[in-house]
């Protein structure tokens, strides 16, 4: 084809076509003739458009969208139509890259990174049609649209895995950098530049809310516990998807914060859009810039990780962290609820931060080793107190998602309230214990799951080398201020949990029932 070439990008982000229909289309088109092959709504919606098709594609995808139900990303191609290419989104992403006459479409923006970083984001109910004359936009009326084309800085070798075995494990090696890059711009710069809320505001606030799902959640239960203790606000982080079912209690002064890589969660952009229309002020704090969580929140922290192709988050992960160690001190310095010289000390071990996760890294041979002695287990505990707590449950999220083995994550304390039930000789259990105030406490709950029979890993800062006397196997991170320990912690368990799945033959970067950005309900 000469020309503006049109081509649907395959390969980490196939294009998700996913529609929500009512039973009684489907009914319909099997009246007027149509002959089903499968339970899908994909194939419901190729139906749909067959049966409206007049001559006029564009004509006939707004009549069907007018139809449609939930959240889709369509890529559609007709045999009467041969030159053009057709796409239509709701609720779900798909953005549209151009280059000197081509024309491509994907679910997001790494897939396209080979060919184009120059893209264009429609919005919810938007038609693009890609053809030689160009990249035409409608509204769901027909309108043309005049969106402008966004660069995007990413570039190809940054989505490439660079001579590692996988791309999580490369990502691992990039937290170092990619927490700099969160972290470091804002520090060196006043905070009225970049704080999403003006101070005046923050001396206001009576609540916050973070809402978020899987491993954004985690950082955003992170968030709990340190905008609380150091900003002394109060706090709830909430799972996006039950967020909005308990029709939540939402008043003035308070903030919300949607956690989340792509920006295009469903669920956390469902609740985003819940406090908007209640008037509360929103923040996103997202990677992926132009995503709809960016558009659409009152302010937006981006998170500067670059594209993250891995399937199980990491260094996105660590860049929320960043985000939320920000968030905590500025509000706590803007409140003044810190003692003397404790913001110049926050400030400094944020600094030095990036320096320890490379540190932390250095020890990557002895995980690797233990990982390959725990490689068959058949479940495995993650317990801690506080912000290890936190930390717990993202190594526990890590370790089953990538090596399909049972993992539970417990705050210490509880697991005498039932889990330790569980613990038979063997059992692998994972203690975390980063904070100097509850060191004590953490080592007579590993007693308690030692006393049944479990094998337990130590995860300390060095100098708490009397762990070794409960511990089988101890792993040791930098010392920082407590609050920032998670960024540390977090890595001998993404390292645990990635050996394990080597180790057992795994496919690392893509596990099995799991997609990267959840776009459905």
């Amino acid at each position: 084809m000469t020309g503006l070439q049109a081509a649907i990008v395959s390969g980490s982000a196939l294009i998700v076509i996913i529609a929500l229909l009512r039973a009684a289309l489907r009914r319909h088109l099997e009246q007027t003739g149509a002959k089903f092959v499968s339970q899908t709504d994909t194939e419901v919606i190729a139906h749909l458009l067959n049966w409206l098709y007049d001559g006029d594609m564009k004509r006939t995808l707004i009549r069907a969208m007018g139809m449609l139900e939930g959240s889709y990303a369509l890529g559609i191609l007709c045999d009467h139509e041969p030159g053009d290419l057709y796409c239509a989104r709701n609720d779900s992403p798909l953005v549209v890259g151009a280059r000197d006459g081509e024309g491509f479409i994907a679910s997001d923006i790494p897939a396209l990174l080979s060919h184009t970083r120059d893209v264009i984001f429609l919005q919810d109910k938007e038609i693009a049609v890609l053809n030689r004359q160009g990249i035409s936009v409608f509204d769901a009326y027909g309108n043309h649209c005049h969106h402008p084309v966004f660069h995007v800085d990413w570039d190809l070798t940054s989505a490439e895995k660079g001579g590692y075995a996988h791309y999580m494990l490369k990502e691992i090696h990039e937290q170092p950098e990619a927490a700099r890059k969160t972290a470091a711009p804002r520090l060196d710069v006043p905070e009225e530049n970049w704080l999403p809320i003006r101070p005046e505001e923050a001396k206001r606030l009576k609540k916050i809310t973070i809402v978020a799902c899987g491993t954004a959640y985690h950082a955003g239960i992170y968030g709990q516990y340190a905008i609380e203790k150091l900003a002394r606000i109060p706090v709830e982080a909430a799972i996006a998807s039950e967020y909005r079912y308990r029709d939540p209690i939402i008043g003035e002064d308070e903030l919300f914060i949607a956690v989340s890589q792509s920006g295009e969660t469903a669920d956390t952009l469902a609740a985003l859009r819940l406090c908007k229309e209640r008037g509360v002020r929103t923040v996103g704090i997202v990677n992926v810039v132009g995503s709809s969580i960016a558009r659409e929140a009152d302010a937006t922290m981006y998170t500067w990780a670059g594209p993250e192709i891995s399937v199980a988050t990491t260094k996105a992960y660590s860049t929320q962290l960043a985000a939320c160690y920000l968030l905590a001190t500025e509000f706590a310095r803007v409140r003044g609820t810190l003692a003397d010289g404790q913001y110049e000390h926050l400030v400094t071990e944020l600094e030095a931060l990036p320096e320890k996760i490379e540190k932390t890294l250095a020890d990557k041979e002895r995980i690797q080793w233990f990982a390959s002695k725990y490689a068959n287990a058949k479940d495995a505990f993650f317990i801690g107190r506080g912000l290890d707590y936190a930390v717990a449950l993202e190594g526990s999220l890590k370790f089953k998602e990538i090596s399909y083995i049972h993992s539970e994550a417990f705050a210490a304390g509880e697991m005498k309230h039932g889990p330790i039930s569980l613990v038979e000789n063997g059992t692998l259990v994972v203690g975390i214990l980063t904070q100097p105030d509850l060191f004590e406490k953490s080592v007579s709950n590993m007693v308690e799951v030692k006393s049944r029979g479990a094998f337990l890993m130590g995860l300390t800062t060095y100098g708490n080398y009397s762990i070794e006397d409960t511990a089988g196997f101890t792993v040791y991170v930098p010392k920082t201020d407590p609050h920032f320990a998670t960024s540390l912690s977090v890595i001998p368990l993404q390292l645990l949990a990635y050996y394990v799945s080597c180790a057992k033959g795994l496919d690392v970067d893509k596990p099995r029932n799991l997609a990267k950005s959840v776009t459905v309900e």
